[in-house]
């Protein structure tokens, strides 16, 4: 069973098993959402994306063209989380196009993930992460080539 409440998901997009797609969302063409995925409202993802399964896609999120993300990806979009406190409005975080994050990896809010960048699997982003680098380890840093 999937509950897909979205009207607006490109052609071409796979949402599979298990999803659940939230009314605001907005998703591109050629997509694939593996199964027990859940999108928020608040939250735009680009053409050709890839979505592994296990991965929560929270408020202020935006995922631009060609972007993978593998399985049980952890973002978040609060710093001071509470119950039933909820801020105006979540800070967003950027994925940009042709990046890659790593099974596993923990996203924090605010950050930029940078135009071809690689997470490695595991790594704990605190900061955001220049375009065409690699980041691994808690809390990630760059390693060099």
């Amino acid at each position: 069973m999937t509950d897909v409440q979205s009207k607006n998901i490109g052609e071409g997009t796979s949402i599979w098993q298990f999803c659940v797609v939230l009314p605001g969302a907005k998703i591109g063409s050629y997509c694939n959402i593996c199964s027990h995925c859940f999108i928020e409202n608040n939250v735009t993802i680009g053409h050709r994306v890839t979505v592994k399964c296990g991965v929560q896609l929270w408020d202020g999120l935006q995922i631009e063209d060609d972007v993978f993300i593998g399985p049980n990806v952890t973002f978040t979009n609060d710093m001071r989380p509470r119950s039933k406190q909820y801020p105006d409005e979540f800070t967003p975080t950027i994925i940009r196009k042709g990046a890659s994050i790593g099974a596993n990896a923990t996203i924090l809010p605010g950050v930029e993930i940078g135009v071809g960048a690689m997470v490695g699997a595991g790594a704990v982003v605190t900061k955001s992460v220049l375009a065409g680098t690699t980041v691994v380890g808690n809390p990630a840093q760059e390693i060099k080539k």
